[in-house]
């Protein structure tokens, strides 16, 4: 009795000083559920009570999906205007050419071109694609076309103002993987989707030269950096590079492209997946030893949409395939294992203390939807694992269309309360492509499987 009432009295204690959150929750949930319903094993079903599950449990219908990222989509096209603004008296500047070193974007709440834009543009295509409302695809097609225009201005503009200013030095001058990989996966997705302008493809080919030959590389020509230490492998740069490359492979035919992403991807894999966890480490540091690991759920999340990436990219007789998809089933075993009851995974994904963030489930509930769809990963072992996942970050996404609970942006940390004290906000960018990800894959694993309530356990036929 005195444990049951120091959990109600300590509770209330959260409640009150507003530190209550559902990692709070579910540590004081850990408890088997009592039903005071009417009835006894003679003349009830006790095995069909309803549990009171802290998320939604069972199978949205396609409209419900649809729904949650209609949200999301009428958000972002509010609040990610492609216009050009004069700096100074903030009067917008509707004629590209007249554009100059005082010239910026439009404010709006994300910035048009950024590692995490380029998810949501590539999210944005997979909606379309797959509920067919050619809203989603315009998004990405507008405003890749927009940032194409003000490109080709610039890059003649500097031919007479050198040095000046300008609010694509991102594009022109990549300096770093994060400038590069994520959006020239999606300037070549939006490429292949259709009614992309010319001056797209310079910056697809410009952006793909930084990477395949000016990012920093260790001596065996692994794609590394020089922070927070000398070289350094971060775990995001997986998808920070090599989605693009493949999709230059696919959209190029040229086999070294594929033959590039494959040798990265082994690079990396054998320094920093753990084969006993099934998971990641977040960085690895030439030289330290012994080296503390920290699986990092957002970037476990890159690395699992890198394998779904150069899957869906690679030719069918390529012989990195097999690798890519062997590594995938022992990832996605790694993610199974460490899912949390409410459907969402830890900001630590080992550390069921850390607290539960958004952002990484939708990435997991769309790989493993899209692998489950694909055929890569077995439909009744995986399907409920995703449906989970989804019903949980839906819940995340609110009134408004924000996407709530997702960590900040993040470096790399040796040591747990890094991780463990990230911020969340709503502001996050890294929750919106994922978000948009996950609903469009779960929109077509409800239209080609059939679900039933067995037992009252969600089961894939």
């Amino acid at each position: 009795m005195y444990h049951s009432e120091y959990r109600v009295k300590t509770l209330r204690l959260c409640i009150a000083f507003g530190v209550f959150t559902i990692s709070a929750f579910t540590n004081f949930a850990a408890q088997a559920q009592y039903t005071t319903a009417k009835g006894n094993d003679a003349n009830t079903p006790l095995h069909l009570l309803k549990p009171a599950y802290i998320t939604p449990y069972g199978v949205p219908k396609q409209a419900e999906i649809k729904a949650v990222i209609d949200r999301v989509y009428h958000y972002l096209d509010a609040v990610t205007p492609y216009q050009l603004q004069d700096k100074a008296s903030g009067a917008i500047v509707t004629d590209i050419g007249k554009a100059n070193a005082t010239t910026i974007f439009k404010p709006g709440d994300f910035r048009l071109i950024s590692y995490e834009w380029g998810v949501a543009y590539t999210g944005m295509l997979e909606a379309g694609a797959a509920t067919g409302d050619k809203r989603f695809t315009d998004y990405s097609v507008n405003r890749i076309n927009f940032i194409g225009d003000v490109v080709a201005h610039y890059k003649n503009y500097l031919k007479t103002n050198p040095g000046s200013v300008t609010p694509v030095a991102s594009v022109l001058q990549p300096k770093a993987l994060d400038d590069a990989g994520s959006i020239t996966a999606a300037m070549i997705k939006t490429v292949r989707a259709g009614g992309v302008k010319t001056n797209v493809r310079p910056m697809i080919d410009n952006y793909i030269t930084y990477i395949m030959t000016k990012e920093f590389r260790l001596s065996d020509g692994t794609l590394a950096r020089n922070r927070p230490l000398p070289n350094t492998l971060w775990l995001d740069d997986l998808y920070m590079s090599l989605p693009a490359l493949a999709q230059m492979g696919v959209l190029t035919g040229d086999k070294k492209y594929f033959d590039e992403a494959v040798k990265q991807y082994q690079l990396f894999s054998k320094r920093m997946f753990n084969h006993q966890k099934g998971l990641y480490m977040h960085g690895w540091v030439q030289g330290m030893e012994p080296h503390p690991q920290f699986h990092w759920a957002r970037a476990n999340g890159w690395a699992l949409l890198t394998k779904i990436e150069l899957l869906d990219a690679l030719p069918a007789n390529h012989p990195g395939r097999a690798l890519v998809l062997n590594m995938l089933k022992e990832h996605a075993q790694g993610l199974a294992r460490l899912q949390d009851k409410t459907g969402f995974w830890h900001q630590l994904l080992d550390r069921n203390d850390s607290y539960l963030e958004t952002s990484a489930t939708a990435i997991y509930a769309y790989c493993i939807a899209r692998a489950v769809n694909k055929g890569w990963l077995d439909a009744r072992a995986y399907g409920p694992m995703a449906m989970l996942a989804w019903n949980a970050v839906s819940t995340k996404v609110n009134a408004e269309g924000q996407v709530e609970g997702t960590c900040v942006g993040t470096g790399m940390g040796f040591d747990p309360a890094f991780y463990y004290y990230r911020p969340v906000n709503n502001f996050a960018a890294h929750g919106y492509g994922p978000v948009l990800l996950a609903g469009a894959e779960m929109y077509r694993l409800v239209q080609k499987f059939n679900f039933d309530i067995n037992d009252s356990a969600v089961q894939m036929k």
